[in-house]
């Protein structure tokens, strides 16, 4: 497992990014530890791809996930909503997301599974036609998904607590979705902040999700860094060594009690969790 940091590469009203500085972040990344960089985009049209990616090149920091959620906050896009037109609008801005990533892809330590772009709260409220609104996310979701198979990069669902969303917003609801469509580049993203306000266990969860989990979000029970709630970072790192996830810890938490500070709190909480697995696992073998 990798550790990754959200980064927004412009000042966003989603207030569980630490960092919103843009490309002036990603060098303070890279000198806390981080492994990797998870970025936030409202519209890859307007990212100079090539800046981006020679400034990420320079650091080693390689992109785990391109995050896709300021396109409803701040546009309306939404996959399932009742207006034709916003649904393809938001197909077409996940389709270049995708051509991003794919980009991205190029970098120097990308992963193995290609660049992840998330579909969490793009998918917008279902409100009182519920049945409609899954239909519209399906067809939107496999509008994109043969593009993503082609540019080699994955696409997750991230399940969203009830708070936030009204569709989707445990991990058994999202693995049935996924196992509906049954697309090999359509995994799941797992949130422990989320988990937290929805599910029974976050461990066996985490063992459901196994054999789709792509990319996982670490924020404590209040959206603090890990370390500052109720969490047990440790057994859910086991949880995850165990099922052999290998990849990204993305930190997406709230800037507490400041983007700096709460940058380091994530890394270095979750550093010696990573080095005892580690540890085990030599003395094991």
């Amino acid at each position: 497992m990798k550790l990754s940091l959200a980064v927004s590469l412009s000042v966003t009203t989603f207030h569980a990014v630490a960092m919103q500085r843009g490309l002036a972040d990603l060098e303070r990344v890279a000198a806390l530890g981080y492994d990797g960089v998870e970025l936030a985009i409202r519209d890859p049209a307007e990212i100079d791809a090539a800046a981006l990616m020679e400034r990420c090149a320079g650091l080693g920091l390689p992109v785990a996930a391109l995050g896709t959620g300021q396109a409803f906050l701040r546009d309306g896009l939404a996959l399932a909503s009742p207006a034709a037109g916003i649904r393809r609008a938001a197909i077409e801005r996940l389709r270049r997301h995708v051509h991003l990533a794919s980009m991205l892809n190029g970098l120097p330590g990308a992963p193995t599974g290609g660049v992840q772009v998330i579909v969490g709260l793009i998918r917008g409220w279902a409100g009182a036609d519920r049945r409609a609104a899954m239909g519209w996310l399906r067809e939107g979701l496999e509008a994109i998904l043969p593009r993503a198979d082609a540019a080699g990069v994955g696409v997750v669902l991230e399940p969203i607590s009830r708070f936030e969303l009204d569709t989707l917003n445990t991990i058994d609801e999202a693995l049935a979705f996924i196992d509906g469509i049954g697309h090999r580049r359509l995994g799941l993203l797992a949130d422990t902040y989320h988990m937290h306000a929805e599910e029974i266990s976050l461990e066996a969860s985490l063992r459901r999700a196994a054999p789709v989990l792509r990319h996982v979000h670490v924020a404590d029970s209040n959206r603090r860094p890990p370390g500052g709630g109720r969490l047990d970072f440790a057994a859910i790192l086991n949880v995850l060594e165990e099922i052999g996830y290998d990849g990204y810890l993305s930190g997406e938490t709230l800037p507490y009690p400041d983007p700096e500070r709460a940058a380091q709190q994530t890394v270095q909480h979750l550093r010696p969790l990573q080095r005892a697995i580690t540890e085990r696992r030599r003395v094991s073998s």
